[in-house]
């Protein structure tokens, strides 16, 4: 059965990488085979990829010119990111699943409501055994609107920049395209990837303050494609090989 079940997916996995051309191949870069291989060989402590669609309920986010809300796009790059990593065999836990903020029963203000919801988002990732967080975002700058492009940002656990370098890389390649962005170190007043333990990384998959980046995010082929390239890029990471220590001075 078990056999049925990785020959099916690697199938499906494969039929994705047809279906969505040339920016998908990214997926399959370095062999997504060997990422099975290595789901299948991490024992009984397997990473588990913590999506976080950020904001969400009565917090909105960013909102473009048109009402567009940050969280709404956050949510559905996250559940297309969540069913192809599924595809690709890694274990996958949503800080969210609907539009809803995750804060507790007794936060009552929409103050003491944020603060609760990234507590309890912290939390849950801090909970989870060798979790590594990717949480999906918006930017907005509405000074210069011409800006656009999907950034990452990472915190300073082991790892997580050299996530961050090769989802930035997948995603200079394919949406980038008309200048390539760089990765950075996420602010410390970040509270979410400041208070987790493990590696985490924060996707800013484009502007809302620009009009015509805002119509692509809305669009689900493009969210589909961030989300293979964000899929991308953690297959990559966790497929290369680990690195070793440089051996003592004799």
């Amino acid at each position: 059965m078990f056999l049925v079940i990785k020959k099916r997916s690697i199938v499906i996995l494969l039929f994705l990488l047809v279906f969505f051309g040339a920016y998908a191949g990214i997926l399959w870069r370095g062999s997504a085979l060997t990422v099975f291989q290595h789901q299948e060989t991490a024992g009984e402590n397997p990473t588990v990829v913590v999506i976080d669609p950020g904001h969400g309920g009565a917090d909105g986010g960013a909102v473009a010119a048109d009402g567009t809300t940050e969280a709404q796009i956050n949510l559905a790059v996250a559940l297309k990111l969540r069913e192809i990593l599924r595809l690709g065999g890694v274990e996958v836990l949503m800080t969210r699943e609907e539009d809803v903020s995750v804060h507790s029963p007794e936060a009552t203000t929409l103050r003491d409501q944020k603060v609760s919801d990234i507590h309890n988002r912290a939390r849950l990732v801090s909970d989870t055994p060798n979790a590594l967080l990717i949480s999906i975002h918006q930017n907005s700058l509405p000074q210069v609107k011409s800006v656009h492009g999907a950034q990452v940002f990472y915190n300073t656990a082991p790892g997580s920049e050299a996530l961050a370098q090769t989802v930035q890389e997948g995603l200079n390649t394919y949406v980038n395209t008309h200048r390539a962005k760089e990765t950075k170190k996420i602010d410390a007043s970040i509270y979410l990837m400041g208070h987790i333990d493990g590696p985490g990384i924060l996707v800013e998959c484009g502007f809302l303050s620009n009009e015509a980046e805002t119509a692509q995010l809305l669009q689900e082929d493009y969210q589909t494609k961030l989300a293979v390239l964000i899929a991308g890029g953690y297959l990559r990471y966790q497929s290369a090989p680990p690195e070793t220590p440089d051996a003592p001075v004799q």
